[in-house]
């Protein structure tokens, strides 16, 4: 009579008696599979019940059904053994936590975890191989040193502090899913990260105005559309870009705002367009936008049309910033100066005028005025101002200081 098989016992999986009587297991896939072009290879799984069960459910057979859909069957971890640095990645890449992240942070991350993964010890392994039991906060300092070190002797402390980041919070969330397999002391966490970000250097109104015009000689009117925007409403790139359509500008329930939406503090508000007297606010900007073409549901798209599908498509974020570097040449601006560089320039000039921080945080969608400081950064025209107000107040008060 032939053995009933315990519930939950993994498909594909099969139990074979060995000589000695002990029992192994294996795993392959079925002969329709290979024909059909499956390049995964069968594997032997040890003598464990628990730990082969355990890969067979979170590596082989969510890989072989990856195939089944034509899609990417995890060709970044084809051999990875249950219990290592790469099993940790690819599980915390089938959570929640990673898989409802936009495109733009997987791929971010998917790079800062490659970088741990690929890096090379002394022994021929890589990282990535490690058991998990083996990677110790000494280990994860030494890689740390390590990665901030390019091959060619430059430092990229960003970076390392960013794959450190990157791994900590990975295996924070697979050892929530895999407890018993992943140990709970994070090696990553608690390490001493030095780091000191280089400041974007935020873009003045004049050089606003050259950029402007530079992009309209070379063609891109939506380009200095988006960088109008960038300034006067603060918005971030990618919500210019992707998400800021003709319906949000002067809409038929609000004729008289433009609808803000900052997608990363999931702030929502109307944005008044005129004053009290009715005077435009943001003048250069509307009037632009008044006489602009609707080439599409968004405000800025590319001004060709695309030869195969016939429509005016959105800026891909690399194509877009090749072209800012042509427009900035133009313009004559610094190769130092980023389009985020925009959006700080419009926060600079608000700070320059005297704006409270909550007057900053209304226009900027900031939620906290620790983040909004980091944009609205101080000015010699700040300093001044506020030197004249203390030197004022001691005046007034009768202490003879000048």
């Amino acid at each position: 009579m032939k053995r009933r098989k315990p519930v939950g016992w993994p498909k594909l999986m099969r139990a074979k008696r060995l000589r000695h009587g002990a029992e192994a297991y294996y795993w392959d896939i079925p002969s329709w599979a290979k024909k059909g072009g499956c390049l995964l290879k069968a594997e032997a799984l040890g003598g464990d019940y628990a730990m082969a069960k355990l890969r067979c459910d979170t590596i082989l057979n969510p890989q072989f059904d990856g195939w089944r859909r034509r899609f990417n069957v995890g060709a970044s971890f084809p051999n990875v053994q249950a219990g290592s640095f790469d099993w940790m990645i690819a599980t915390y890449k089938r959570t929640p936590q990673y898989e409802e992240k936009s495109a733009k942070y997987k791929k971010d991350i998917d790079w800062l975890l490659g970088l741990v993964s690929k890096h090379p010890l002394k022994d021929g392994r890589r990282v990535g191989a490690l058991e998990l039991q083996s990677i110790t906060p000494g280990a994860a300092d030494l890689l740390y040193s390590k990665l901030k070190i390019k091959n060619d002797g430059s430092e990229r402390n960003r970076t390392a502090m960013g794959a450190m980041i990157a791994a900590k919070r990975a295996w924070s969330v697979a050892y929530r899913c895999q407890p018993k397999v992943v140990p709970a002391e994070n090696p990553f966490s608690r390490m001493e990260i030095s780091y000191s970000p280089t400041r974007t250097r935020p873009v003045t109104h004049e050089e606003l105005t050259k950029f402007v015009d530079a992009a309209d000689g070379l063609g891109m009117a939506s380009i200095g559309t988006a960088a109008l925007i960038a300034y006067h409403w603060l918005q971030r790139q990618v919500d210019i870009l992707s998400r800021l359509s003709w319906s949000h500008y002067k809409p038929s329930d609000s004729p008289n705002c433009v609808r803000i939406f900052h997608h990363k503090t999931k702030v929502l508000y109307d944005l008044p367009l005129f004053d009290i007297d009715n005077t435009p606010l943001f003048p250069e900007l509307m009037d632009r936008l008044d006489n602009a073409p609707r080439l599409g549901t968004l405000i800025v798209t590319r001004e060709n049309l695309d030869r195969t599908r016939k429509i005016h498509l959105p800026w891909q974020e690399d194509y877009f910033r090749h072209c800012i570097a042509k427009v900035r040449e133009l313009a004559g601006i610094d190769k130092s100066v980023k389009f985020m560089g925009i959006r700080h320039g419009g926060n600079v000039e608000g700070a320059n005028a005297g704006l409270t921080e909550s007057q900053l945080r209304s226009l900027s969608g900031h939620k906290n005025t620790s983040t909004m400081i980091r944009y609205a950064q101080e000015t010699p025209d700040q300093q001044r101002e506020g030197a004249r107000k203390r030197r004022n107040l001691r005046t007034k008060t009768g202490n003879l200081s000048e």
